[in-house]
């Protein structure tokens, strides 16, 4: 299984286009620096969730990743 990183930023945005994909029934892996920093007991600053996707899903995905990134 082979991932591709399609977005990297805030919490809230990352979740919003969690959904997207979902509804579509991509299920992105997600990796939250953030909380995983938090954890550890130390800060996090910059890009702090990333989402990864099967690079087969890829094609199905890229129309609904550049409506959302358009819509932001």
């Amino acid at each position: 299984m082979a991932l591709k990183k399609i977005f990297s930023g805030s919490e809230i945005i990352a979740a919003g286009l969690q959904q997207k994909l979902e509804e579509i029934d991509i299920f992105p892996v997600v990796k939250n620096n953030l909380q995983a920093a938090r954890v550890a007991g130390f800060g996090n600053i910059g890009q702090a969730v990333e989402l990864f996707i099967e690079e087969r899903d890829l094609p199905k995905a890229e129309k609904v990743i550049e409506n959302f990134k358009m819509n932001l």
